[in-house]
């Protein structure tokens, strides 16, 4: 039976058995988990019924029901898996931790490309580098195993790419190795040419980066189209690997230069959230930097390739 306790402010309140949430709550007012989770009163549930409750009392004059303290609508996104590094309808509302994430990112890509293209001038500009490259070019598929193995790890497995410091380890690793063999590349050629690239590409990803900042065009749901690509390029590659000649290089190059600056564009938008329609988790800082790092490499091994070609 349901009990009306006074209240020293005046009028009176359901007592342990009228009030929701409380144990032993009214069966006309459902409580816990029927009515609220875990017996809060900020979140209803769908089926709840306001007052006044069938078989209870009306409530005493004055008597005023607990507010609903619901959260801002997409505060935390829809569809959220913290499994994926994707998230469909994700939103980072608050500015501050968007920002944070932005930084933490560019910082990394930073310094992964202040040792990447370090290596690569050893390579090109000192004869001693040149010389152990031609004559131990073993170590450039040791270098392409370590990279393969590695991306896949960290591409693949959420807890290597998340968890600190060994993510930051792993990173480490894998730029060194592919710095290694972007060094290898650049030594095959002279040093205008391999200069030319670096700034070419440095305007290219600096172009395109803000055109992804600025365009109101979503390019986060291409991601399907760019994979077709991709493996249509790389058809293309094998191909071009029985048919020699400076025409097949070329537009194989220009084709892998086109395709990795959508690529540029995609993986930045991915990284911006917001208003676009898919986006990257804020842990997923790691994985974020590394597309960046690799869409700009792939640019640069390209544009090189066509300089090259067009030069021989």
């Amino acid at each position: 039976m349901t009990t009306w306790q006074n209240n020293p402010g005046g009028g009176y309140y359901p007592g342990q058995q009228g009030y929701p949430g409380y144990p032993g709550g009214n069966p006309g007012y459902p409580g816990g988990e029927q009515g609220y989770p875990g017996g809060n009163p900020g979140y209803p549930q769908p089926g709840f019924q306001p007052p006044p409750y069938p078989g209870a009392p009306p409530p005493a004059p004055g008597f005023v029901p607990p507010p609903i303290h619901a959260p801002p609508p997409g505060m935390y996104g829809t569809n959220y898996n913290e499994e994926d590094g994707e998230v469909k309808g994700f939103s980072f509302n608050d500015t501050t931790i968007r920002q944070a994430f932005i930084r933490k990112v560019y910082s990394i890509l930073l310094l992964q490309l202040l040792i990447t293209f370090g290596v690569v001038a050893l390579f090109t500009f000192s004869h001693n580098a040149k010389e152990f490259a031609a004559k131990n070019v073993s170590v450039m598929y040791i270098c392409m195993a370590i990279t393969f193995g590695l991306l896949i790890a960290m591409a693949c497995c959420t807890s290597v790419r998340r968890k600190a410091p060994m993510n930051f380890i792993f990173l480490f690793i894998f730029t060194l190795a592919e710095s290694v063999m972007l060094g290898f590349v650049s030594s095959q050629h002279d040093e205008g040419s391999v200069i030319l690239a670096v700034g070419i590409t440095a305007f290219i990803c600096f172009a395109l980066t803000l055109f992804s900042f600025q365009t109101k065009i979503d390019f986060t749901g291409a991601g399907t189209y760019l994979f077709i690509a991709a493996l249509c390029l790389m058809l293309f590659g094998f191909i071009a690997i029985f048919w020699h000649g400076r025409t097949v290089i070329l537009v194989y190059s220009c084709l892998g230069a086109l395709l990795f600056s959508f690529y540029l564009v995609y993986d930045t938008q991915l990284m911006l959230g917001g208003k676009h329609k898919y986006s990257l988790s804020p842990e997923e800082y790691i994985f974020a930097a590394l597309n960046l790092y690799l869409d700009i490499v792939n640019i640069f091994i390209y544009i090189l390739s066509i300089i090259g070609a067009s030069r021989d």
